[in-house]
């Protein structure tokens, strides 16, 4: 039988968030952040750029434009989410795999340092989309985990093989992901996962549609019903595979 979201969420304490772009956050833990957050845990959200440049329409949107409509728009998200600890390293959006990557490191040891998490989640070594930036931020994260002594829980954000088999059209239409992802992990490996209630996904939608310059157009291929369940499991597995104690995604 399934803990209730709040109890899960409890167990991971302190949690620290770390993404490439503004609404990858939301997307992947919304719940989780919103649930930690009413329960009282200290939740904090780092973005490593302001996603500047994800627009397939740079005329409507130059990069400067889109940078400070992100700002507010992530600003707004969080409030929904009552994340009042949002950060930005303000890196070129698209540019992460060709920066220093000691320097990325030492930029997300700097904030694991300051906020000693019980729980940092990220992308996993795949980027979930394949994305190079995602797939470096993940990197840069997990060396500053080790560097900083392990001692938080490392939880990589994953999709289940039920994910993409209910979704295949769905992601082949929007285009979201890179030919061949995601790359679901087997059930026996997802280390712990939130199955969203209605309260939760309704608060998630609402972080979504403030993130509009980036959900606007989705929400509009996919129907609001259909957008509103797409995200609807938070799915969480540890860099070994390893299995810890946590309700599994329904």
């Amino acid at each position: 039988m399934q803990q209730p979201v709040t109890s899960a969420v409890s167990d991971l304490s302190s949690v620290l968030g770390v993404w490439a772009h503004p609404n990858d956050e939301t997307y992947l833990s919304a719940g989780l952040m919103a649930a930690a957050a009413d329960a009282g845990q200290r939740v904090v959200c780092v973005n490593a750029t302001r996603g500047e440049h994800g627009t397939p329409d740079p005329v409507r949107w130059p990069p400067d434009c889109l940078a400070r409509t992100s700002d507010h728009e992530i600003a707004a998200a969080m409030a929904v989410l009552g994340v009042d600890d949002h950060r930005c390293f303000g890196l070129e959006d698209g540019t992460l795999a060709d920066l220093d990557p000691d320097h990325g490191v030492q930029r997300v040891a700097a904030v694991i340092d300051e906020v000693r998490p019980d729980t940092v989640v990220a992308f996993g070594p795949d980027g979930m989309t394949g994305h190079a930036d995602h797939r470096t931020i993940s990197a840069w994260t997990t060396a500053a985990w080790r560097a900083t002594g392990a001692q938080a829980r490392l939880s990589y954000a994953t999709v289940t093989d039920a994910f993409v088999d209910e979704y295949a059209e769905v992601n082949e239409e929007l285009g979201v992901f890179q030919p061949e992802f995601p790359l679901p992990t087997a059930s026996s490996d997802v280390a712990w996962g939130l199955a969203l209630d209605d309260a939760l996904l309704d608060r998630k939608l609402a972080a979504l549609r403030c993130q509009a310059t980036q959900g606007a157009p989705v929400i509009d291929a996919m129907g609001e019903d259909a957008f509103r369940t797409w995200w609807r499991n938070e799915t969480f597995r540890t860099p070994q595979g390893d299995h810890v104690t946590h309700p599994p995604v329904a």
